[in-house]
């Protein structure tokens, strides 16, 4: 078999795989809307029906001059976790920041009644 056949194959075994456990977890249809895609009806918290879509992939990695960079899961998973590290520091600079900010607001309001009850 060629690399695209057995990646098809490894594909299709893992979709297979997640639309048993799908159909049993859930009791529900679970739908084939692609070669690599599935999809579940599901209920958000006020009942509403909503689809839950599933995609599979086998990443070759990214081109470079003679062919493939092979995909690493173990790094993207690392790049993901820094990345979300950074996104929290962030969040919590912000944050920071904003509190210091109305910290500085709230002082002037305070100086501010004071010298008008002065007058």
């Amino acid at each position: 078999m060629n690399k695209a056949a057995l990646e098809t194959a490894l594909r299709n075994d893992v979709l297979a795989a997640i639309k048993s456990f799908l159909a049993d977890m859930y009791a529900t249809d679970v739908l084939t809307v692609s070669a690599s895609e599935i999809t579940i009806p599901v209920l958000d918290a006020e009942d509403n029906e909503k689809f839950a879509l599933i995609k599979v992939s086998i990443p070759r990695g990214t081109r470079c001059e003679g062919g493939y960079k092979p995909y690493d899961g173990y790094a993207a998973a690392e790049d993901y976790a820094d990345e979300l590290k950074e996104k929290a520091a962030k969040r919590a600079e912000s944050a920071e920041k904003k509190a210091m900010a109305e910290k500085l607001r709230e002082q002037k309001r305070a100086l501010r009644a004071a010298k008008k009850a002065v007058e």
